[in-house]
């Protein structure tokens, strides 16, 4: 079983609203689509099919970045990030490879397309990095990771 696998297996029934000590921050974007009820709550805001999209996608997501910081919900404020992230990686992914494939049945990385820097799904990925930075550099949320990373040592 890899990694993600028993990640996703462990955590998959969990309220993390309610027992944010088992929360784990994980690699990346892992467990982005299975820690409840934050998925539930995020999810159907998360869009970057164009500029507009992104940018509307970005600020809801941010917002609610917002609303679990008043609340020092450091899980949500984390998924949120995580969010985020996705939307940028996703929108980046498709910048450089339109049809969603980045690798040739060999297994090796397709070259990006000529236009991966100007394209719609580009300045999508501009756009969630931007929200991206603003969460992850937040000193609230740096703060409440580095108390949540102590304690979930222990």
């Amino acid at each position: 079983m890899d990694d993600e696998t028993s990640y996703a297996h462990k955590y998959r029934n969990i309220d993390f609203r309610k027992h944010p000590e088992k929360y784990i921050v994980g690699k990346g974007e892992q467990g982005v689509l299975i820690a409840e009820p934050y998925k539930s709550e995020i999810l159907p805001f998360w869009k970057f099919a164009t500029p507009e999209e992104a940018t509307e996608s970005a600020q809801k997501i941010f917002d609610l970045f917002l609303q679990y910081k008043a609340k020092k919900d450091f899980v949500g404020m984390d998924m949120a990030r995580k969010y985020l992230q996705m939307g940028f990686t996703r929108s980046r992914r498709y910048a450089n490879h339109p049809s969603g494939k980045k690798y040739d049945p060999q297994g090796h990385v397709l070259p990006p397309v000529d236009s991966a820097d100007t394209s719609p799904k580009a300045q999508s990925a501009r756009i969630f990095y931007s929200f991206y930075r603003k969460a992850h550099d937040d000193d609230i949320y740096q703060q409440l990771l580095e108390h949540h990373l102590i304690t979930q040592d222990t």
